[in-house]
């Protein structure tokens, strides 16, 4: 009350119709001057290549009209007697509302130089880089938006020291209640330090295969091979055995056939070499062995090991295709059978028995 009877004591209709006009006048000068710029510059910036002036476009759009309404306010003061008290309790406002938009500006940028970093190395393919710029991006605006809640408090006299202080008692209540979600906050710091995966990577972990699409602050976004997206815990990733097949440089194959019994030595003796002359006329594979190994309850049984030298599974399963084609060509070729389950029953008669049956009369 003190302060509005002191507002109309020391100030006439004049001095209030000349602030009332200086603050729209203000106001709506500042709202088309940043009209002005952004259109000038919008022009500008689409006509080159360079990075800088989309910057300073993509900043301005941050601007906010509180900030404009607050600067004009602060010119229109300038026409009023004012206590000290109300003045500077006026000033540390507006001061805060500079700070805050400030705080917008400086998020912006940093948005708009992560996202084209970001689309630099997806285009790149290079996942790794991607994933972290996209969690350094988030410590990066909370160390920021950190300091402007500091200098805001700090404007209107709080005791920041002492905050900070009592910030750190009462930040180790906050971390053991929230300690799952930070739980998964240090998780996604591990992942972009460690990169076990990317984005873009495909990747297994449990029951889970799919590609990885986003990795956040406390998620991982993966699509699953039946479409679906499956939204997993980063702590939870992390805890599992993940099988990242994106960095498979080569495939082990081992697999493994029959022939019948009854297959000549010699024939048995040659199909070793017949294997590996099929698998080395394959593109993309690498032979490493092939053996007679076991002697199976219904086959003769081999064992073949090669390596397909591309992480490609659809490419693997021609391969694979192929070398049984020509195996089977070729096993018919040399009339050399695969054997299936088979049985052969021995039974052995009693001569005993059988006389004495013999003999009973009719």
């Amino acid at each position: 009350m003190k302060s509005l009877t002191y507002l109309l004591e020391h100030n006439d209709t004049e001095a209030w119709l000349l602030a009332a006009t200086m603050a729209i006048a203000s106001f709506i000068a500042l709202t088309l001057l940043r009209r002005l710029v952004r259109t000038r510059l919008g022009r500008l910036a689409s006509a080159t290549s360079l990075a800088w002036d989309d910057l300073v476009v993509d900043v301005l759009a941050g601007t906010r009209n509180w900030m404009l309404a607050g600067l004009s306010l602060l010119l229109a003061l300038n026409y009023l007697d004012l206590p000290d008290a109300l003045s500077a309790r006026l000033t540390q406002a507006v001061m805060a509302l500079i700070l805050l938009q400030a705080g917008l500006w400086a998020s912006q940028g940093v948005r708009f130089w992560l996202q084209r970093r970001i689309a630099a190395r997806e285009a790149s393919d290079d996942g790794a880089s991607a994933t972290a710029l996209a969690v350094a991006g988030f410590t990066i605006r909370l160390a920021l938006w950190s300091i402007v809640l500091v200098l805001v408090l700090d404007q209107f006299g709080f005791d920041v020291t002492t905050l900070i202080a009592s910030l750190g008692v009462g930040g180790v209540a906050v971390a053991l209640a929230v300690q799952n979600i930070l739980g998964d906050l240090f998780a996604s710091l591990s992942i972009a330090l460690d990169k076990p995966f990317v984005i873009g990577d495909f990747i297994v972990v449990g029951d889970i295969s799919g590609t990885v699409e986003h990795v956040g602050l406390k998620t991982t976004r993966i699509r699953n091979l039946s479409g679906e997206q499956v939204v997993m815990s980063n702590g939870d990733i992390l805890s599992s055995r993940i099988r990242n097949f994106k960095r498979l440089q080569e495939r082990r194959i081992a697999f493994a056939f029959g022939v019948e019994y009854d297959t000549p030595p010699d024939v048995l003796e040659a199909i070793p070499g017949l294997v590996k002359s099929i698998v080395e006329g394959v593109d993309e594979t690498r032979f490493d062995r092939a053996h007679f190994h076991a002697f199976g309850a219904s086959s003769l049984d081999f064992e073949v090991v090669y390596y397909v030298t591309t992480a490609d599974y659809a490419r693997y399963m021609d391969i694979q295709q192929a070398i049984n084609l020509a195996l089977v060509r070729q096993f018919a070729e040399r009339d050399v059978q695969f054997a299936f389950p088979t049985r052969t029953v021995h039974v052995a008669s009693l001569p005993a028995r059988a006389a004495a049956v013999e003999a009973a009369p009719a």
